[in-house]
C-alpha cells in the first residue's frame, strides 16, 4: 500500500462527479439544480457511504480510503476500467487484478440496471457473486451484500448453506446445483486457476461431497436461464418467474432480470415485491 495522492484524488472525483447527470445514474432530476453535475450527498449514497466521508475525500482530508471504498465509489461514478485502476492508484492501492478480482461493472452495464428499478435484476460475476442487485431482487432472493467471503458466491452458498436451498422447491434442487456446478467450471477453464472462480471451486472441493461428485462429470452448459424458476418467497409464497440472462464477455459478468407472464397470479406476485422492498 503507498501513499494517498489526495490532490490527484480529490480533483478526479470532483471531475468524474461533475461529468454526470443524475439520468446518467438512474436518479430522477426532480428540481432545478444549481450544482453541475451529480451532488456529493448523491454520490455518497450510491456508494453506501456517509456524506461527510465523501466530502473529506474531495477536500483532500480524511483517512486513506480501503479497497472495498474504492471499489464502491467507482461503480457510484460509473468508472470504466481504466478508470477504476486510476482512482485505486490515486487511493494508494494497487489496481486490483483483472482475473482475480471481476467486480467492476461496466458503465453500460451500470446503466441498463439503473433502469430496471421496477423489475428485480442483478448482476453476478464469474464466481456466482452479486455485484449489485435491484431493490425488487433484493425482495425477491434475499439482500446478498450481507454476506462476505466465499458467502458471497452463490454457487458456494447452494452446497454449503440450508437456507439457501430454502429458497427454492427440493424437487428443483439438482437442477440448481447441476447449474451452478457448471457454470463455475465453465468459468475456472475460462479465467484460469488464478481466478476467484477457481478459488470458490478449490474451497467447495474440500468441503462439499455432492460438489466434488458433480465437478468430476465435467457438465457444461446447464443453466438455469432455459426453464421457469421457482422461488419460495417467505410472504408470498412459491413464484414461478423466467430468467433471461444478458453476458457481457468482456467482463465475464452476466445481467439476470426476472419476470413473469403478464396476467398470471405470479406476475401479480412480482407487482407485490414493492412493498418488501428497501
Amino acid at each position: 500500500m503507498s501513499t494517498v495522492d489526495r490532490a490527484g484524488l480529490a480533483e478526479f472525483l470532483r471531475r468524474r462527479r461533475e461529468s454526470l447527470q443524475p439520468a446518467d445514474v438512474g436518479l430522477g432530476v426532480g428540481q432545478r439544480r444549481r450544482t453541475q453535475g451529480l451532488r456529493r450527498e448523491e454520490v455518497a449514497a450510491l456508494a453506501g457511504m456517509s456524506v461527510d466521508y465523501y466530502t473529506r475525500l474531495e477536500q483532500q482530508r480524511g483517512p486513506q480510503p480501503s479497497d472495498q471504498m474504492v471499489t464502491a465509489i467507482a461503480r457510484a461514478l460509473h468508472l470504466s476500467l481504466a478508470e477504476r485502476d486510476h482512482l485505486f492508484r490515486l487511493a494508494g492501492h494497487n489496481a486490483p487484478d483483472h482475473l482475480s478480482r471481476d467486480d467492476h461493472i461496466s458503465p453500460g452495464m451500470l446503466r441498463i440496471i439503473d433502469r430496471l428499478t421496477d423489475t428485480p435484476a442483478m448482476v453476478v460475476n464469474s464466481a456466482g457473486e452479486t455485484l449489485v442487485q435491484t431493490p425488487l431482487a433484493a425482495a425477491l432472493v434475499g439482500d446478498d451484500s450481507v454476506f462476505t467471503g466465499l458467502s458471497r458466491s452463490i454457487a458456494y452458498r447452494w452446497f454449503t448453506d440450508a437456507d439457501t436451498r430454502a429458497r427454492f422447491l427440493p424437487e428443483d434442487h439438482a437442477l440448481h446445483a447441476r447449474a451452478h456446478t457448471a457454470r463455475l467450471r465453465e468459468a475456472v477453464t475460462r479465467l484460469g486457476p488464478h481466478s476467484r472462480a477457481a478459488e470458490v471451486a478449490d474451497a467447495l472441493l474440500a468441503e462439499s461431497t455432492e460438489f466434488a461428485e458433480l465437478w468430476h462429470r465435467h457438465d457444461v452448459g446447464v443453466t438455469l436461464t432455459d426453464t421457469d424458476k421457482r422461488i419460495v418467497h417467505g410472504s408470498l409464497g412459491v413464484i414461478e418467474v423466467q430468467c433471461q440472462m444478458l453476458f457481457d464477455p468482456s467482463t465475464a459478468q452476466a445481467l439476470l432480470v426476472y419476470t413473469a407472464v403478464p396476467g398470471s397470479s405470479d406476475y401479480e406476485k412480482l407487482a407485490m415485491l414493492a412493498a418488501f422492498a428497501d
